[in-house]
């Protein structure tokens, strides 16, 4: 049982990051190839991502310590199984929940492969074993050379169980009715109706960008300062990464908005500015009033810390109290939120 809530663990944690990391472009992606990003289509690609680690997670951790490592066997007889079952006692027998678990490992990437990819039963013949063979291949090989010979048994039988668990999975999406599936353009070119929750969604997009690139920048000095320069003091002192994590990200997005006048999360959702003054004006303004705005207060010494906060409650109650959601950057530069796709001869200002 030890195993089992380790590997679903890491399989949680593995996907919660990736997820993170992925969040921004998956948003963007949605929003040109669909038209927007529905609740249940994001918990769909979350638990697809989950699941993809989780096939890992189960089939190859935990790795064995090298003291206690054990050579295994390996199984090149087709259709063994079928004898283990003959002498089965009971649906709580070994052999049958093997073959149980085998099948049931594989439904759910027969089913996304359907609902999400749009594929059917042909890609689950094809997908499902070539899966399959990676991982019994990489466990045959121990794990590609780092360890001496297999750790877990080879067993052929595995690719036909796989096999038949992403059939079941992509018979089993067939109930999905068949709007919600696949991953084709819908009305992506057609414009949409800029909610509240759009604007939150775009605003959430780009505080999570921000600190990715806040850790990537500080992360990516650290490293070069200790593998690179070997300057250990640098990298103890943390200096030089604390710059980098705030010049990066305020250059960054000040480039952003000025060269497209939209941040990060307004590219993601689709979302343009509208409004009187003279756009190179407005694009400045909406930087100050944002993102940008933040960051700078930020970087001020420590006593100044009371203005980045009451930036921050100042965004978050207009964020709520203005029209769709506009807030401080469309306060500043007295703009509108308007869907990027909007026909530009029913523009209004």
């Amino acid at each position: 049982m030890g195993n089992e809530v380790f590997s679903a663990v890491a399989a949680l944690a593995l996907g919660a990051v990736v997820g993170v990391v992925l969040f921004v472009p998956f948003v963007a992606v949605s929003y040109r190839r669909r038209g927007r990003l529905t609740a249940g289509r994001f918990v769909l690609w979350a638990a697809a991502l989950v699941y993809f680690w989780a096939i890992w997670t189960y089939t190859l951790l935990p790795l064995p310590d090298v003291g206690d490592y054990r050579c295994a066997g390996v199984n090149l007889d087709v259709w063994a199984f079928v004898g283990d079952l003959a002498g089965a006692r009971g649906l709580t027998d070994p052999a049958v929940l093997q073959l149980a678990l085998n099948v049931l490992l594989f439904v759910p990437l027969g089913f996304f492969l359907r609902v999400l990819g749009g594929r059917g039963i042909l890609t689950a013949l094809l997908v499902g074993p070539a899966v399959s063979l990676v991982i019994e291949t990489t466990q045959l090989t121990g794990v590609w050379g780092l360890y001496p010979c297999a750790y877990r048994v080879f067993d052929v039988d595995d690719l036909l169980t796989n096999t038949a668990g992403a059939v079941a999975g992509s018979l089993l999406a067939l109930a999905v009715p068949r709007r919600l599936r696949g991953s084709r353009v819908t009305d992506a070119a057609q414009a949409h109706p800029v909610t509240r929750g759009r604007r939150l969604l775009a605003v959430f997009c780009d505080l999570l960008a921000v600190w990715l690139v806040t850790l990537g920048a500080g992360v990516a000095v650290q490293v070069w300062l200790e593998y690179v320069v070997h300057d250990h003091a640098a990298v103890t002192d943390g200096a030089a990464a604390s710059v980098a994590a705030t010049v990066v990200p305020l250059a960054l997005w000040l480039v952003v908005v000025l060269a497209t006048g939209r941040s990060v999360g307004d590219l993601a959702v689709e979302l343009r500015w509208r409004g009187p003054l003279p756009e190179p004006l407005a694009r400045v303004l909406r930087f100050l009033g944002g993102v940008g705005g933040y960051l700078l207060l930020g970087a001020l010494p420590g006593g100044w810390a009371v203005l980045q906060f009451a930036f921050a409650a100042a965004s978050v109650v207009l964020l709520f109290t203005t029209a769709a959601g506009r807030g401080l950057p469309g306060v500043l530069s007295r703009q509108r939120l308007a869907d990027a796709r909007e026909d530009p001869a029913h523009r209004s200002e």
